[in-house]
C-alpha cells in the first residue's frame, strides 16, 4: 500500500547544490555501469520504495536501510545505524532518496575508498568538497550525548589539522582520512587526562570501561565490556595506567590481524593450543617488524583466558574477545530455550538414520564402481595348475562385456547392495565414535595413535558384514566367465549361501580382519589429515568444495588399498571355490606361503592397481555422500569461532563498504546514529506539512 507524504523545505543554497560535483560525476558514472548491476539496483530500489509522490518511487530512512544494510552481519552495528548513510544519499536534504540519489549512492559505494568517502560527505555538511573547523566540530557535537567525555577541540591536536587563524585552513578529503585514522588515539589520550584528576598516570577501573565504550563498545562482545575493569589485575596497583590503555586499544585496532595470527598459530600448534610465547613468535614470524608488545598480547590473554595467563589456550578461548556478537552458551540455551535431554527413542532414531547414511553413502560408492571390481585378476592364477582366462585387467574387461554384456559388469551388485549398508554404516559410526570420544572438544585435535585405532576398530567391526558379502560376490563373479567356458549352470546367490552355511560365509575371516584393519586405520587418518593439512579445512572457517572433498577421499584410498592387497589376495582364494586342478589353500598362512612359492612375491600385489582404482574412487564417492548426508537436523554444532573473517561474503561488497563507513564514524564516538532522530542536520529545516505534495520535493 502507497502513502504520500509531505514535502521538505530546505534552504535555497542546499536545493542549488542538491547534487555536488561529486555526485554528478558519480551519475556520470553510473551511465558506464554494467546493464546487470543497474538492474539490480532497479530491483533493489522497487522492491524497497512505498512512498509514492505524482507517481515516482521513493525511499524513506526505513526503506533506505532495508535497501542497503547487510542480511547477515557478524559485528553489534544496528540496522538503526544504517540510517547515518541515509544522510548522504539524500544529496537534496528533503528526507527521501529518489532512483536518481539511490543510483549515485551505490555507484559511490563502488570506490575502493567508499568508507572514507562516505564518511566525509557526511562531515562536509555544505557540499563544498573540504571541511572547515566549525563544519568539524558541530557534526561531531551533534552526534555525542551530554554524558560524553568532553573533546577539546582546541587543543594543539586540532590545530595541526585545522588551524585557527583567520579561520581560513580547511581539510581535503586525504587530509581528512588521516584526521579520521588519527582521532581515535586523540580521543583515547584526552579522556585519561581528563579522567586523571590527580595527574599521577592512572584511572580507575569504571573509567576506563567509559572510555572504551564510546569509542570502542561496538568492535566489543557483552562479555568482554563487562570484564573491562579487570584490566586493573596486570599490575598490583589496582588501577590502570595510561600504556594499559593505549595496549588495549592497539589490540582492538588490529582485531584481524590478531585474528590470523591466532588461527595460524593454533592451527600450528601440535595440541591445538598456544600461550604468550608463541603467540609472539608467530607474530614476528609473519611481519618485518613486531606487531605487538609483550603488554598488548599480555591483555589478549588476560581478556580470552578469563584471568588465568599461563595456561594454554585454543581458538575457541578468544572467541569472545574475537566476535563482537559472541555469548556464553548459558546464554544461547535461554535464547533459544534449553533443548529437553534426548530420549531413549531419539537415541534410537538417531542411530538408524546413521546406518541409512552408511547404507546410501555406501551403495552410491560401490554401484559408481562396481563395474571396476570385475577386472580384479586376484583369482586367476598364474601357474600350469590353473586356467589362464585373462592376459590383463583390460583382457578381463572386454571378455567380460563380449561374453555377458553390460549386465556382466553389475553381477553380484544385488548382495553388495544389501550387504553395505550396514557394512558401511558400522564402519563409519564406529570410526566417527571413537573419534569423539578422544577429541579434544576445544581444539578439535585427536592423537595419532587414537586415530589409528579409530580407524582400526571401525575396519574390524564391519568384517561381520564384510566377510559373508564378499564370498558370495566373488563366488557370482567368477561363475559367469566360468560358466561359458565350462558349459556350467550359473547359480544364484540363495544357492552359495545355502551351500556354504553360516560358518562357511565366514571363510576367510581372519584375512578380512588383516585387510580391513589396516586399511581403515589407514584411510580414515590419510583422510583426516589430507582435509587439515594439504585442503585446510577449518583454516580461517574455510569449508572443503565438493571436489576438494572428493579428492581427499580418493587420494586417501590410494595407500590404504595398495598396501593392503597382498591381505586381499588371499582372501579372495580362501573364499573362492577351488576348481579342478587349483591349489587348495587350508588357511591364512598355507595361502600366504603357497602364493609366494607357487606364483612368486608378485603375485600377492595382483589387481593392486585394480584395487586402487576400484577402492580410491568408491570411499571418495562414499565419504562424499556422507559428509553431506551427515547435516542431520539434530546434529551437535560444532564449536567453531565464526567472525567476519570466517562469515561467507554473502552481502554484496557495495554493503560491506557502507558497513565499514559506519565503522569509522562509530570509531569517533559509539552514539553516531543512535542520536540521529535527534539530530538535524545543520542545512535543512524542519520538515513542514503541505496541503499538496509536488514533484519537486
Amino acid at each position: 500500500m502507497t502513502r504520500v507524504i509531505s514535502t521538505v523545505h530546505c534552504d535555497a543554497d542546499a536545493a542549488s547544490s542538491s547534487l555536488t560535483g561529486s555526485a554528478l560525476k558519480g551519475v556520470r558514472s553510473v551511465v558506464a555501469a554494467p546493464e546487470n548491476e543497474m538492474k539490480r539496483w532497479r530491483r533493489i530500489f522497487e522492491a524497497n520504495a512505498k512512498v509514492v509522490i505524482d507517481g515516482e518511487k521513493y525511499l524513506d530512512p526505513d526503506s533506505f536501510v532495508n535497501a542497503i544494510a547487510p542480511k547477515i552481519d557478524s559485528t553489534k552495528i544496528g540496522r538503526a545505524q544504517f540510517a547515518i548513510l541515509f544522510r548522504v544519499a539524500d544529496s537534496s536534504k528533503r528526507g527521501l532518496v529518489s532512483w536518481d540519489d539511490f543510483t549515485v549512492f551505490e555507484t559511490l559505494l563502488k570506490r575502493p575508498d567508499a568508507d572514507y568517502w562516505i564518511a566525509f560527505q557526511y562531515f562536509d555538511v555544505d557540499s563544498s568538497g573540504t571541511i572547515t573547523y566549525d563544519e568539524f566540530k558541530n557534526v561531531f557535537l551533534a552526534n555525542v550525548g551530554p554524558s560524553a567525555i568532553p573533546f577539546d577541540f582546541d587543543c594543539d591536536w586540532v590545530k595541526l589539522y585545522l588551524g585557527r587563524k583567520n579561520g581560513t585552513h580547511v581539510l581535503g578529503y586525504n587530509e581528512f582520512t588521516q584526521l579520521m585514522k588519527g582521532l581515535q588515539g586523540e580521543r583515547l589520550r584526552q579522556a585519561f587526562k581528563y579522567l586523571d584528576k590527580d595527574q599521577d598516570g592512572f584511572i580507575r577501573p569504571e573509567e576506563f570501561k567509559q572510555i572504551i565504550l564510546e569509542i570502542a563498545g561496538h568492535k566489543l562482545s557483552d562479555a568482554v565490556i563487562e570484564r573491562l575493569p579487570t584490566l586493573c589485575t596486570l599490575t598490583p596497583s589496582g588501577r590502570i595506567s595510561y600504556s594499559e590503555v593505549v595496549a588495549f586499544q592497539n589490540v582492538i585496532r588490529e582485531m584481524d590481524m590478531v585474528e590470523r595470527i591466532l588461527r595460524e598459530a593454533t592451527a600450528k600448534s601440535k595440541d591445538g593450543r598456544i600461550d604468550q610465547s608463541d603467540f609472539l613468535n608467530h607474530s614476528a614470524a609473519i611481519s618485518r617488524y613486531a606487531l605487538f608488545t609483550p603488554m598488548e598480547a599480555s591483555i589478549i590473554f588476560h581478556f580470552a583466558g578469563r584471568g588465568s595467563r599461563e595456561k594454554r589456550l585454543a581458538l575457541l578461548d578468544f572467541a569472545q574477545l574475537l566476535d563482537p556478537q559472541w555469548r556464553s552458551p548459558h546464554e544461547i540455551l535461554e535464547v533459544n530455550e534449553v533443548r529437553p535431554k534426548a530420549s531413549f527413542l531419539q537415541g534410537v532414531l538417531k542411530s538408524a538414520y546413521s546406518f541409512v547414511q552408511g547404507g546410501i553413502a555406501g551403495a552410491f560408492g560401490a554401484t559408481i564402481v562396481y563395474p571396476i571390481d570385475m577386472g580384479k585378476m586376484q583369482n586367476q592364477r598364474s601357474t600350469v595348475v590353473g586356467q589362464m582366462l585373462y592376459k590383463n585387467s583390460i583382457d578381463c574387461a572386454q571378455k567380460i562385456f563380449r561374453n555377458e554384456g553390460l549386465v556382466g559388469f553389475y553381477r553380484g551388485l544385488g548382495p553388495q547392495l544389501i550387504g553395505v549398508a550396514p557394512e558401511k554404516a558400522i564402519k563409519l559410526t564406529v570410526n566417527d565414535l571413537i573419534r569423539g570420544r578422544a577429541m579434544d572438544p576445544e581444539t578439535g585435535r585427536i592423537k595419532l595413535g587414537w586415530e589409528l585405532i579409530a580407524g582400526g576398530m571401525a575396519g574390524g567391526c564391519q568384517v561381520i558384514f564384510t566377510n559373508p558379502l564378499e564370498i558370495v560376490k566373488i563366488r557370482l563373479q567368477i561363475q559367469g566367465e566360468a560358466a561359458k567356458l565350462e558349459g556350467a549352470v550359473k547359480n544364484g546367490a540363495a544357492h552359495i549361501v545355502r551351500q556354504l552355511g553360516v560358518l562357511g560365509l565366514y571363510k576367510g575371516a581372519s584375512a578380512c580382519l588383516l585387510r580391513d584393519i589396516p586399511f581403515s586405520a589407514i584411510y580414515f587418518t590419510a583422510y583426516s589429515h589430507l582435509k587439515k593439512d594439504v585442503f585446510h579445512e577449518g583454516y580461517n572457517g574455510k569449508q572443503l568444495s565438493f571436489l576438494e572433498t572428493l579428492g581427499a577421499a580418493g587420494i586417501a584410498g590410494m595407500p590404504a588399498a595398495y598396501l593392503t592387497t597382498p591381505a586381499d589376495v588371499v582372501k579372495t582364494r580362501l573364499q573362492v571355490e577351488a576348481r579342478q586342478g587349483q591349489t587348495h589353500y587350508k588357511g591364512l598362512t598355507d595361502a600366504f606361503v603357497k602364493i609366494n612359492k607357487e606364483e612368486g612375491f608378485k603375485a600377492l600385489f595382483k589387481g593392486g592397481p585394480a584395487r586402487i582404482l576400484r577402492s580410491s574412487p568408491q570411499f571418495g564417492f562414499t565419504l562424499l555422500a556422507y559428509e553431506y548426508l551427515q547435516k542431520y537436523p539434530w546434529q551437535d554444532n560444532k564449536l567453531e569461532v565464526k567472525t567476519a573473517l570466517t562469515t561467507p561474503k554473502r552481502d554484496e561488497m557495495s554493503q560491506i563498504r557502507a558497513r565499514n563507513a559506519l565503522k569509522i564514524l562509530l570509531d569517533v564516538h559509539g552514539d553516531f546514529g543512535r542520536r540521529a532522530a535527534n539530530f538535524s542536520h545543520p542545512l535543512v529545516k524542519q520538515a513542514t506539512p503541505t496541503t499538496s505534495p509536488s514533484k519537486s520535493a
